[in-house]
């Protein structure tokens, strides 16, 4: 951890920027058993995206590694971990169940939520920082995990939680 001199504003957002590359990469791992588990079609083709998504953020993110000369490294995101295992839970108690698709929506709500937040402090401290190029791919990957939040809610409300019930 760096030493109280070397606490800034440019030192915590450097910081989350490798939590968040590794939760992105953690994600990339998670999504394919969590599309293959989805009964439904749309879900499963959501989730697909999704991944396609994630990969190009993963890229983005090594390009602002790149501009503030630092190799991308992820530092373990505990939060992403324990997101992840909870999604891993819902396909091994559900994986039977018609609520299974309602779990699997809800387990990746929660993690566009965390990234949601994420993104959006990034951007703010990019700004902050007058870190333009950083600024702008922190909102490209908020927008698109909003959009991916919109669209498993619709999902949810469409179908997975009706059939659940």
């Amino acid at each position: 951890m760096p030493s109280s001199q070397t606490r800034t504003l440019e030192t915590l957002m450097l910081e989350t920027l490798k939590d968040i590359y590794h939760a992105e990469k953690q994600v990339l791992r998670a999504l394919p058993k969590m599309a293959k588990a989805a009964k439904s079609e749309e879900l499963r083709k959501a989730l697909e995206t999704h991944r396609q998504e994630t990969e190009g953020q993963i890229e983005r993110l090594e390009k602002v590694f790149e501009s503030m000369d630092r190799a991308a490294r992820g530092k373990p995101c505990e939060a992403m971990q324990g997101l992840v295992a909870e999604g891993q839970e819902i396909l091994e108690e559900f994986s039977d169940s018609e609520a299974l698709d309602a779990g699997i929506v809800a387990a990746n709500q929660s993690i566009e939520h965390y990234e949601i937040s994420r993104y959006g402090t990034l951007r703010t401290w990019a700004q902050q920082l007058g870190m333009e190029e950083a600024a702008r791919i922190f909102e490209q990957n908020l927008e698109e995990e909003k959009k991916t939040d919109e669209l498993l809610t619709q999902l949810a409300e469409a179908k997975a939680n009706k059939k659940a019930a």
